[in-house]
């Protein structure tokens, strides 16, 4: 398990600035004393979430009767936390946490992208036959990084008085319900069900 002393080694873009950010944001208190708290949370989840990340996008895509596009093997192993979970968890640190610190928000529970797909395929098309679930699963090629796994150590946001309460089927059945309603809402919503391009290498490219 990770815990908020762990190294940070961001294996893409995307965490790489969150790295920095962290960087740059904690250089404020040690310089100034500028009052500032970190958190890292577990993936987030609930109504509301943009159509492009995992659970809402397998929910879209199952209720118009397209494919789940899981990515390489579906093994990738993900921690789901509930929406308002972790806006709890925020307006904790605000009360009690210290200025300077770092508090890592996650839950336990844990599932592999592939059984993610597949507890949704059961909810939204009411099957549990392995078969009918396997033809709602589109494996798709894998992106250049994709982390196995990542485990947080939530001990520290336990001291403070903090724990998950949403249990993952409350939590689920909330948002299916949620995105049924109000997918149509979303602006230029179908582009995000798209599998993610995966782009050629720098060196594969060629010249003007």
């Amino acid at each position: 398990e990770f815990d908020e002393s762990s190294p940070k080694r961001p294996t893409n873009p995307y965490a790489s600035s969150k790295a920095a950010a962290e960087c740059f944001v904690q250089s404020y208190w040690e310089r100034y004393q500028f009052p500032v708290v970190i958190t890292r949370s577990s993936n987030v989840y609930g109504p509301h979430q943009y159509p492009e990340k995992v659970i809402p996008k397998f929910i879209s895509l199952l209720q118009q009767n397209r494919k789940c596009c899981i990515h390489g093997s579906g093994l990738q192993r993900r921690n789901f936390l509930y929406a308002t979970d972790v806006v709890e968890a925020f307006l904790t640190v605000l009360k009690e946490g210290k200025p300077g610190e770092i508090y890592n928000i996650g839950t336990n529970f844990e599932m592999s992208i592939a059984q993610l797909a597949k507890e949704l395929i059961h909810l939204i098309k009411k099957t549990s036959s392995e078969s009918e679930m396997e033809h709602w699963m589109d494996y798709v090629k894998d992106r250049p990084t994709n982390d196995l796994r990542y485990p947080m150590n939530s001990e520290k946001m336990h001291s403070l008085g903090w724990r998950p309460k949403v249990p993952w089927k409350e939590g689920i059945k909330k948002t299916i319900e949620w995105y049924k309603e109000n997918f149509h809402n979303w602006k230029n919503s179908e582009k995000a069900l798209e599998p993610f391009p995966v782009t050629e290498p720098f060196a594969q490219l060629g010249g003007p």
